[in-house]
């Protein structure tokens, strides 16, 4: 009798571990279905929040390369063009400058015929005041730092020696830069005094060649901008 009560006590345990088991094993079942479909329903929203980036990433570089990337260049042109490092043409006018050398009869001097680094300076600045965006003297690009000298009866123009003739191309306005020179009392009917012939011809296109010299800075440097 006690060992029919163990059997069946013992087949009871055997049951209810059985159901325990198959309770445990579907809740596994259910756990790991639930995990996929939370993987899914993740990866699902990870690609579809990657497809947003990738979106809005292309609409930024079409933007850039519609209006921003061409504005940057544009930018770096126009400051390229301020520096004197590219070269340059347009409607403006020539200047062809020539001195008198014949010898004088009344025992003057004749330097005092030859033009001058200042009176080289002076057509110079009749032709910024004119508006010039652009000038070369004999092929040498004239930039904020360029300097003329006086050398003997030559000058230099960016450290290069010239003697005359000298050629001066000016990009701007034809008319305005022309009449810049030939105002009464201005610098041609000044220098025509010592025999200095100015020569301006208009042209629809001048050629302005790139300054080709070194930039050096030996005291300035960039200010540090505040913060950084």
């Amino acid at each position: 009798m006690l060992l029919k009560k163990g059997q069946a006590a013992i087949s009871l345990v055997c049951v209810v571990l059985g159901i325990m088991l198959a309770v445990q094993f579907k809740s596994n079942q259910d756990f790991r279905y639930s995990l996929q479909n939370q993987r899914a329903e993740d990866l699902t929203l990870r690609l579809s929040s990657a497809e947003k980036e990738r979106d809005s990433l292309q609409s930024q570089v079409r933007e850039l390369q519609a209006t921003g990337g061409n504005a940057s260049y544009k930018e770096i042109q126009r400051i390229a063009m301020g520096a004197g490092t590219i070269a340059l043409a347009g409607p403006g006018i020539v200047v062809a400058v020539e001195e008198d050398r014949k010898p004088t009869v009344d025992n003057r001097s004749s330097d005092l015929y030859l033009i001058r680094a200042e009176d080289m300076l002076k057509i110079l600045n009749e032709l910024r005041a004119g508006g010039a965006e652009a000038i070369a003297i004999n092929n040498q690009r004239l930039i904020t730092g360029s300097g003329i000298r006086q050398n003997g009866q030559s000058m230099a123009v960016n450290g290069t020696p010239f003697a005359a003739p000298f050629e001066i191309r000016a990009i701007g306005d034809p008319a305005t830069l022309e009449n810049s020179l030939k105002m009464r009392g201005g610098v041609i009917e000044t220098l025509s005094f010592w025999g200095i012939k100015i020569t301006v011809s208009q042209k629809p296109d001048v050629q302005i060649p790139a300054y080709i010299g070194g930039f050096q800075f030996q005291h300035a440097q960039p200010m540090k901008e505040a913060g950084k």
